[in-house]
């Protein structure tokens, strides 16, 4: 016989059957709660949205830049319509004029050694020389603006029509080594070109005191260098010289021609905050390089500018090399200005074959130049051609701002991390979703219906919206691109006006819309006693185990909600950083 008790057998039994039931039971379900009135919500979602839009509105404030643009639509009055050059020839002697001499070509190459790394760069120089001009000749060497020029496909009509008026001519390949336009060596492109204009002086045929530059645009910089390392330059003749240091003389361009494309003045405010970047952080220091001397400007000067260009601060830029040139004691100072003309002279694209200069342009240089190095006295008027203007001030308040750079550099590159990573768990949740249906399976992500809806709804409109900003803001550089090479603004800017206004009502939509995303959470909260102190014993274990989830039943689901969130927010703070909320 069994030692257990008839009593002590049916007690064990009915435990055993108590513990089955609790097991088979479904979980007790948690208390009904009375769902938040339409005021209540409204009480907590107002202060949620205004704490938001105040964030952004705040770094919209702080990361704007100060900018003057006054005095606007200044202008210099020419003394003379007519550009043509003269001079008083007492002696009666014969000056060369354009087409006097038929022109020979030959090559040399240099070896170009850029003097901060030794780098070497094998150069080639087309010499121009007038045929049967003799010896002891003036000589130019033609100096490169941005891009990439060679000696084949760059100043061929210019220094053609000068050697044939009796000048030997030099145009080298530009001097660039392994450098791009953000840290081109303009000491070193400098040292370069005076090696060239050293060539010309050593030749039989070149008088080696009357050789002089010709420089254009970007050039102008460089040849502010040349001439403090090289004061025996004979003359100089500056096309559409850009005059101040790059970070005035690029604003002044950026803010000017984005507000002749039409863009809106949000468009133009970013401006401001790409030219106070202290890109010194990133190794590139030719934002602030030194041109502003008076030895620059020592020597016989012409000037030229384009009444359709588009680029330079003419009116303060003329007033700087005259005032500099006076305080070197040089007074030989000629301004040309000609109507239509673009930034290099020409009356359309120079990009297109046959482009031709403006007006008597070609004439005015060679006259200039011819007179000049006869050392003969100028007749004709300083300041001739068309009245020059300027719309606005040359932005002499902008500077370095080291601060505001770091900020930058952080803010997007924090999107882009979180936009990658975001990006990565969408493209799982495609994958995952993609393999369950070819296996006849469902597979849930977990996040709890509404709060799927409106992280879909609201990533899609923030994307959305990023895109039609790169989009205006593309829209805008095309435009300023084509009105630099003389094309004529549009009367309708389109999506470079009226994306700026949408995007920021889209932007405000979107807060709110977060905004009440997050004051659902605190209602959630709420109910399952978290947003109470102490909380409710067990409730944080619930949520954050999944057994009673608030966004979702899965890890996977609520660290992909939290990310997705988090570079949403970053975009709206990219936003916020280039003046979307205040302008």
């Amino acid at each position: 016989m069994s030692g257990v008790s008839e009593q002590e057998r049916q007690s064990s039994a009915a435990s055993q059957s108590l513990r089955q039931e609790s097991a088979s039971s479904p979980a007790r379900p948690q208390p009904q709660h009375q769902p938040w009135t339409r005021g209540r919500r409204l009480m907590v979602n107002l202060p949620i949205f205004i704490m938001l839009l105040g964030i952004l509105v705040s770094v919209a404030n702080l990361t704007a830049s100060t900018w003057n643009y006054e005095p606007t639509e200044q202008t210099i009055e020419t003394l003379d319509a007519n550009t043509a050059v003269t001079f008083a020839n007492p002696s009666g002697e014969k000056l060369a004029k354009k087409g006097d001499y038929e022109v020979a070509k030959r090559y040399v190459t240099i070896k170009a050694k850029r003097p901060s790394t030794g780098e070497i760069q094998n150069i080639k120089v087309l010499i121009r020389k007038p045929k049967g001009a003799g010896n002891g000749r003036p000589g130019v060497v033609f100096m490169h603006g941005a891009g990439y020029g060679t000696c084949d496909n760059s100043f061929g009509d210019m220094a053609s029509d000068l050697s044939s008026a009796g000048f030997v001519t030099a145009v080298l390949d530009k001097p660039v080594w392994s450098t791009n336009d953000a840290n081109r060596d303009y000491p070193g492109s400098a040292a370069i070109y005076d090696q060239v204009i050293n060539l010309l002086r050593k030749m039989d045929t070149v008088d080696a005191s009357k050789v002089g530059i010709y420089a254009t645009s970007e050039s102008t910089w460089i040849s502010s260098y040349l001439l403090q390392r090289d004061p025996d330059v004979a003359f100089q003749v500056l096309l559409s010289p850009m005059v101040y240091e790059p970070r005035y003389s690029l604003g002044f361009l950026a803010a000017q021609d984005f507000a002749l494309v039409g863009a809106h003045d949000g468009y133009q405010s970013i401006v401001r905050r790409v030219f106070n970047i202290d890109a010194s952080l990133f190794g590139l220091t030719n934002l602030d390089i030194d041109t502003l001397t008076p030895k620059a400007y020592a020597i016989p000067t012409l000037v030229a500018y384009g009444t359709k260009d588009v680029m330079t601060a003419q009116v303060e830029g003329t007033e700087k090399i005259v005032d500099l040139a006076h305080q070197a004691g040089n007074w030989d100072v000629t301004i040309r200005t000609y109507p239509i003309a673009n930034h290099v002279l020409r009356l359309g694209d120079e990009a297109n074959s046959g482009t031709p200069f403006a007006d008597a342009y070609v004439d005015d240089v060679v006259d200039w130049a011819v007179g000049t190095t006869h050392g003969l006295k100028q007749t004709s008027e300083r300041v001739a051609g068309t009245r020059m203007y300027q719309s606005i001030a040359v932005p002499l308040d902008l500077k370095a701002n080291r601060g505001l750079t770091i900020y930058l550099v952080a803010l997007h590159a924090s999107m882009l991390v979180l936009l990658l990573a975001a990006g990565v768990l969408w493209l799982a949740v495609l994958m995952r979703k993609i393999w369950a249906r070819a296996h006849g399976r469902r597979y849930r992500l977990g996040l709890a219906q509404g709060f799927k809806n409106s992280l879909v709804t609201l990533t899609i409109a923030t994307m959305a919206t990023f895109v039609l900003f790169c989009a205006g803001l593309g829209d805008v550089i095309m435009g300023v691109v084509k009105l630099a090479w003389g094309s004529a603004p549009v009367e309708n800017p389109g999506v470079m006006y009226w994306s700026w206004p949408v995007i920021q009502i889209v932007c405000v939509a979107v807060v709110w819309a977060w905004s009440r995303v997050f004051m659902r959470l605190i209602e959630e909260a709420t109910h399952r006693g978290i947003a109470q102190w102490p909380p409710r014993k067990g409730a944080i274990g619930e949520i954050v185990s999944g057994r009673q989830p608030v966004l979702a039943s899965t890890r996977f689901g609520r660290v992909m909600f939290w990310l997705t969130v988090a570079a949403m927010f970053c975009v709206l703070l990219v936003f916020a950083f280039w003046g979307l909320f205040i302008y």
